[in-house]
């Protein structure tokens, strides 16, 4: 997710804050472009042979990817793009590290090693690659594409990449991709583009179905913020432009007007305000963090933030770091199954708060 690897949850999502304003900074009006396909099916996905019309052609934020015939061999680089093709019934012949949530050895959050022992994969080859890009080891695993659709790959890095296979980038910016899109684009540059609607619809009607069991959260303001308990004097609030607050949404929450009204772009993926400016948390119900045991603690004792009408009263959901929820904060269908009802348990907790 970062080009570092970091030793804690706070200096990983600030050093992310920091490089996608450098890479925002650079975008051109091309960011801005759909994907166009020539995909169709002519079978039911259920009965799965579905043929693909080729070239596929994919514009993105860095250029324009042709893809002259089905892949055979999927290499997947930075964060949950090879969930995407495993829960598509592909393995990557190799993918990038977990860098964040993991609980052992294995450079895999805990979705991803279950689906790879559900397809019988007992060693997959997984780059090493949190302090850079490991092109030699991409290139030695010989791809046919390489999924990159929620990355943060400069563009000096695609065109280096795109020397090795075509690569299916970022549309609109880097680390802002939306799981939906995530799989959109990397269904399609799989050649599936058919089986990724499906995979769609499959993890919207799990999402809805489990909503449905906590109606007590439907409508509640809520707001996905990054709060460092060591320094209070500001913080960050994502917005629903990012897939953690974009996600809330889907869940049946809204983001108050007093976060939105702070929204300056409404394509940015956060907004950092001092702790001078902490009413704009005051239309908040539910506040989502980070943190751990004694976090809730430190901003109740805090004479500013401490006033924030959620935290004064507890309706606060704290994330642990560096746990498998916390990575999951940017989904992908496989991390929405791992941990959704955790999550809603921690949100419906929060909401019995609420005075």
């Amino acid at each position: 997710m970062t080009a570092k690897q970091k030793t804690s949850l706070t200096a990983l999502l600030l050093t992310m804050l920091l490089i996608t304003l450098v890479g925002c900074s650079g975008e051109s009006s091309s960011s801005q472009a759909e994907p166009t396909s020539k995909e169709e099916t002519n079978t039911e996905i259920a009965n799965t042979e579905v043929t693909a019309e080729y070239p596929i052609v994919i514009e993105h934020a860095l250029g324009e990817t042709v893809i002259d015939e089905k892949p055979e061999r999927v290499v997947t680089i930075s964060w949950a793009n090879h969930d995407v093709a495993l829960s598509l019934g592909v393995v990557p012949v190799g993918f990038s590290a977990a860098n964040y949530g993991v609980q052992d050895e294995s450079g895999m959050l805990p979705w991803t090693a279950e689906k790879l022992k559900e397809l019988g994969v007992e060693q997959p080859n997984i780059f090493q690659d949190t302090d850079g890009l490991d092109f030699e080891a991409i290139s030695d695993a010989n791809p046919d594409v390489i999924l990159a659709s929620y990355s943060g790959i400069t563009q000096e890095e695609y065109d280096t990449l795109s020397q090795i296979a075509p690569v299916v980038a970022y549309v609109t910016g880097p680390w802002v991709t939306s799981w939906r899109d995530q799989v959109t684009f990397n269904s399609i540059g799989m050649g599936m583009e058919e089986e990724g609607k499906q995979l769609i619809a499959d993890t919207e009607k799990l999402i809805q179905d489990k909503v449905n069991e906590h109606s007590e959260i439907k409508g509640k303001k809520a707001a996905f913020a990054m709060i460092n308990a060591t320094d209070l004097s500001k913080f960050y609030v994502y917005t629903p432009a990012d897939p953690r607050g974009e996600f809330l949404g889907e869940l049946g929450m809204e983001y108050p007007e007093s976060v939105i009204d702070q929204i300056a772009d409404p394509n940015s993926f956060y907004i950092e305000l001092s702790a001078e400016n902490a009413d704009a948390l005051n239309g908040v119900e539910v506040l989502v963090t980070y943190g751990d045991e004694n976090t809730l603690s430190a901003l109740q004792a805090d004479p500013i933030l401490g006033k924030v009408p959620a935290i004064e009263q507890g309706s606060v959901v704290i994330i642990g770091d560096n746990t498998p929820l916390a990575a999951a904060g940017t989904p992908s269908p496989l991390s929405i199954q791992y941990s959704i009802d955790e999550y809603l348990q921690l949100i419906s907790e929060a909401v019995s708060k609420l005075n």
